[in-house]
């Protein structure tokens, strides 16, 4: 997308001069849900008008009550990284940050990470160790230990549930089959897997009685962890409780998940195994397939919704449908493995 079709306050963002701190070479990247500023020190995150269903941020007053839930539940693993919230507000013929004329928009501030300890960039470099997965595992443990988890959270993990959540990613995306990331096949392998997992409702009902569906963090994969110290796992999922609300499993699984499409298996297993002991979970192995080919399955279709997003380049929309074909191609594979 050009600079000249991005949202007014976007380019006036890009510009240094629109920041009280300095900010030079600014960077945008965008998510299907997101625009994001790189400036200086810190980082700038709005959310794009969209509503997919599973989330809706049409309407200014909604994408204000997103933002302090994102604050507010990402301070939880991050109480240092996640700043305040902040407004683009009208000032004259122009703009302002954080003005005191009318609201254009709001967003967050963060703090800026160091890229180099950015996992995915610690993992392509060849440089994830079993230290790092131990920092992380040392972070998530005590976590999940005092997520809330209470008779309102637990009905989320009944098989129930947990189908609404599964099967809406096949409906989100029938339309897509043999367009050239998911074929008849696959998606026919992958949904018939996932339905005949859900009919056990005994192997939910046994995690739940286990303790084990939580106030989770619902996006946990290595773009979302900063392998600094302490560890940063960050950008949890505030726009939908049903996502959150969660089986430990379906968190685990999901960066279990990433480390093997990154083709790193032995440190999928390691992670697993470590975080098993540790929290004292033997029962997530047997959901852990499960909720990998779901994790898989459902960012192959957050790239089929990036690629298709006209704000989005033809370089990046390119890159996203070969990731989702590589993603439902990961996600046939649990599912063969029944």
């Amino acid at each position: 997308m050009s600079d000249a079709n991005l949202p007014a306050y976007i380019r006036y963002l890009q510009q240094e001069s629109s920041y009280p701190h300095p900010a030079a070479d600014i960077s945008l990247v965008q998510t299907h849900i997101s625009f994001v500023l790189l400036a200086g020190d810190f980082v700038y995150k709005w959310k794009k008008p969209v509503d997919f269903g599973f989330l809706n941020f049409t309407t200014l007053e909604k994408r204000k009550f997103f933002c302090e839930q994102e604050l507010q539940l990402n301070r939880r693993l991050c109480p240092d990284l996640y700043e305040e919230l902040v407004t683009v507000n009208e000032e004259g013929e122009g703009l302002c940050l954080n003005g005191s004329g009318k609201v254009v928009e709001y967003g967050i501030r963060m703090a800026r990470m160091p890229e180099e300890k950015m996992m995915g960039k610690v993992m392509g470099a060849g440089e994830l160790t079993k230290t790092h997965l131990d920092a992380i595992i040392d972070t998530l443990v005590p976590f999940y230990q005092q997520a809330a988890g209470d008779e309102s959270i637990k009905k989320f993990g009944t098989a129930d549930s947990v189908a609404v959540n599964v099967l809406e990613n096949f409906e989100q995306t029938e339309a897509f089959v043999d367009q050239g990331a998911l074929n008849r096949s696959q998606f026919d392998t992958i949904s018939s897997y996932a339905k005949e997992f859900l009919s056990h409702g005994n192997r939910f009902q046994e995690r739940i009685d286990a303790g084990r569906i939580r106030d989770c963090h619902g996006d946990m994969y290595s773009a979302n962890i900063c392998l600094a110290d302490p560890v940063y796992i960050f950008d949890c999922i505030e726009f939908n409780e049903r996502f959150r609300y969660t089986d430990v499993a379906a968190d685990v699984a999901f960066l279990a998940m990433d480390l093997d499409f990154h083709g790193l298996d032995e440190f999928s297993r390691y992670f697993v195994e470590q975080f098993a002991a540790k929290s004292e979970d033997s029962g997530l192995f047997a959901m852990l397939d499960f909720y990998k080919c779901y994790r898989a399955y459902v960012r192959g279709k957050i790239g089929l919704f990036t690629a298709s997003d006209p704000a989005v380049d033809a370089e990046t929309a390119a890159q996203c449908v070969r990731q989702a074909k590589k993603y439902f191609l990961l996600a046939e594979k649990y599912a063969a493995a029944k």
